[in-house]
């Protein structure tokens, strides 16, 4: 080998050896820097932590870096942020991401759906921080009710003005007209009676404009509850049956057992009657109304079917809507208020779930309630879904 060749390998094995020195030496520092995986176990929690989440009144969730929640307080699954062992919320799983990369505590106002059907949602304020060195903390406050305060208030002047001007304009022509015919007791016992119709159509009214403002203003789910769904059902048939009975209809029941969601059992109840009024009142004397509830996978269903009329196709998107009747002349005869509908849909939304309609006319309708199931089974965790 000539002098040239041997300098030219020389030189080459001197830069080869420079470079693994870098390697080595930026690894070795790496390594003084983290924490020994045998020191801190992947599953294990910080002392104390478990017992902090259970006595939470907001909604705490510790996920690890698989983003697969290990411990969560009752909240969190009461308000649907974890189902199965996870996070429900892709919002909320960016965030612990985040916080898990940088190390930087994050807080954000996010709307979250309520459930897995339905166009319910939550306002909750989200803080995210680390937790020790393998886990992410999430703590979440309901922000709802202030949102929805602000929106009632909105609402309810127009609601207001616009319903009840008419009622009122009436009774004060018949007054008007009670006092023209104070001379001829036929008519004014006429326009008494009328008078009555329109007052207790006028309180009928009010009444529903404040129990869907309190829907509004109220979070359903601020204090859940488990609820056993063929109690709600149940309660509310028994409500319905002097209006059943009057008309000659046939009230038909079909349940299954341990059918359980979070809620309110009282609105719940609301909802269903809401429904088995509506069912009775445009249906035909001598006819059947059919309700039943069962489980449909995640879900809870409550079907309410009637062999009456049916309704448009046209219409069906709007029947929901605050005050829209398809038949304002059966309406009046009926009493409807063109609230019972928004009520219903109103408690669906605050239980995360939905309510919707299938109809065609000559065959009937049938309205069916989806409400997320209470799962008190345990999860892949050990805990169970129940607060």
């Amino acid at each position: 080998m000539d002098a040239t060749t041997a300098a030219v390998l020389a030189g080459f094995a001197g830069v080869v050896a420079g470079v693994l020195a870098v390697v080595a030496v930026t690894y070795s520092e790496r390594e003084q820097h983290r924490v020994p995986a045998d020191s801190v176990p992947p599953s294990a929690l910080p002392a104390g932590a478990g017992d902090v989440l259970a006595v939470l009144p907001s909604s705490g969730i510790v996920v690890d870096s698989a983003d697969a929640v290990v411990k969560n307080s009752p909240a969190a699954v009461a308000y649907g942020l974890v189902r199965g062992g996870e996070l429900v919320h892709d919002e909320l799983r960016h965030m612990a991401r985040d916080v898990r990369r940088d190390g930087v505590i994050r807080e954000a106002e996010l709307e979250l759906a309520r459930g897995p059907v339905g166009r319910g949602h939550t306002v909750m304020h989200a803080r995210v921080a680390p937790l020790g060195s393998a886990h992410v903390l999430l703590l979440l406050e309901d922000r709802t009710q202030a949102r929805r305060v602000e929106e009632v208030r909105r609402d309810f002047v127009a609601n207001v003005s616009h319903e009840l001007k008419t009622p009122v304009g009436g009774l004060a022509l018949l007054a008007e007209a009670v006092l023209d015919a104070r001379d001829h007791p036929e008519a004014v016992e006429r326009f008494a009676r009328r008078m009555q119709v329109e007052a207790t159509r006028l309180t009928a009214l009010v009444t529903e404009i404040v129990e869907l403002s309190r829907l509004q203003v109220a979070d359903a789910l601020h204090e859940p509850r488990l609820v056993d769904v063929t109690t709600a059902v149940v309660e509310a048939l028994d409500l319905s049956r002097i209006g059943a009975d009057a008309k000659d209809i046939e009230l038909v029941e079909s349940f299954e057992p341990d059918l359980k969601v979070f809620g309110d059992e009282d609105l719940l109840v609301t909802a269903v009657r809401n429904l088995v009024g509506n069912a009775i009142a445009y249906s035909e004397p001598g006819t059947r109304v059919a309700v039943g509830a069962r489980r449909a996978g995640d879900l809870v269903e409550v079907t309410v079917a009637d062999q009456g009329h049916g309704i448009p196709e046209s219409e069906q998107q709007r029947i929901f809507e605050r005050f829209y009747r398809v038949d304002p002349a059966r309406s009046r005869a009926t009493g409807g208020t063109g609230l019972g509908l928004s009520i219903v849909k109103h408690i669906c939304a605050n239980h995360g779930g939905d309510v919707t309609v299938w109809s065609e006319q000559g065959r009937g309708s049938t309205f069916t309630i989806q409400l997320p199931a209470a799962d008190d089974r345990p999860d892949r965790h050990g805990t169970k879904a129940t607060p």
